[in-house]
């Protein structure tokens, strides 16, 4: 891994250190806590299509690698009310703490965690030194970057052969803000365009309607795997950016923040981190795909100083 990955990394780990101190034990339930307490539920932000992290399955459910650590974070946050865990079609007359999911477009997913409209965030969102002045985030728990997408028999091999093209984004994405800023290095300059979200970036490429589709290139992956034309499609060139993936979480909230972190090392010395990557990333997926992506031996050293055994 580059110096520039591992000072990226060195610095979401100071703010989330900054943002998760520890509540001292037996205070009173305050923040997030204290409003799940209330609520009776916790409020999960998804995806609906940020394949493997989080989407809809055949049955229309949502489902994913991140849904399943929000799972993990909300059985903690159910022990610490003292609490059930209960599945969101649970008969009401149960009494414990309901997960609840919530579908959030990528450019109203911070707005909506800051809002309370979810309590955790749980998709493809990087942790950037940007977003830590707004939200707190978990561990790290993905490496991503961008990349391109291309037909097959696209010229283009990496940003270089974009001059004069036009690139398709997902808004209120880190993607889009690379391609933004690299658009009016390139001469002649290419053309941004921003799409609602990934889905339809992607349609508007099968469609011939642009000539490249700039994305995290695991999400990239994702499309051609499952999509009935994805095999018309390469991913192309050099990252463009570095993505570390993490939950968002509200920001000034110690002991909600110390509990998130605190259920990743539990998730992580249990073997439940390493189960669920192979889960998502090396095993069928529900709709039948198999992406075969190998831990990297970066990611893999991130889960051992989360405490997964060697």
């Amino acid at each position: 891994m580059t110096s520039r990955i591992w000072s990226c990394l060195a610095l979401i780990a100071a703010c989330l250190a900054s943002a998760g101190a520890q509540a001292e034990e037996g205070s009173p339930l305050t923040g997030t806590l204290q409003t799940i307490q209330q609520r009776g539920s916790v409020l999960i932000g998804y995806r609906e299509n940020a394949l493997p992290f989080a989407f809809l399955n055949k049955a229309g459910q949502p489902v994913g690698f991140s849904l399943d650590l929000c799972r993990g974070i909300a059985a903690d946050i159910a022990q610490a009310l003292n609490r059930d865990l209960l599945e969101p079609d649970a008969p009401a007359w149960q009494q414990g703490v309901r997960i609840a999911f919530v579908p959030v477009a990528a450019e109203a997913r911070l707005p909506k965690l800051l809002s309370g409209e979810i309590d955790l965030e749980c998709g493809s969102t990087t942790a950037n030194e940007q977003r830590a002045r707004t939200i707190a985030f978990s561990p790290v728990f993905f490496l991503a970057g961008t990349k391109l997408m291309v037909p097959e028999v696209s010229p283009i091999a990496s940003y270089r052969d974009l001059a004069g093209k036009t690139v398709v984004v997902g808004s209120g994405t880190t993607n889009a803000d690379v391609l933004h800023r690299m658009a009016t290095e390139a001469t002649p300059a290419f053309n941004v365009i921003e799409t609602p979200d990934l889905a339809a970036a992607y349609a508007m490429l099968a469609a011939d309607r642009a000539d490249a589709f700039a994305s995290d290139d695991i999400l990239l992956s994702g499309f051609v795997a499952t999509q009935p034309a994805g095999r018309r499609f390469r991913i192309v060139g050099d990252y463009l950016s570095y993505e570390p993936y993490a939950i968002g979480l509200r920001r000034g909230d110690p002991a909600f923040s110390a509990l998130v972190r605190q259920s990743f090392e539990r998730m992580a010395q249990q073997g439940t981190l390493v189960a669920l990557y192979n889960r998502w990333f090396t095993d069928r997926l529900p709709n039948g795909e198999i992406l075969n992506l190998m831990m990297s031996p970066h990611l893999a050293e991130m889960y051992r100083s989360l405490g997964s055994p060697d």
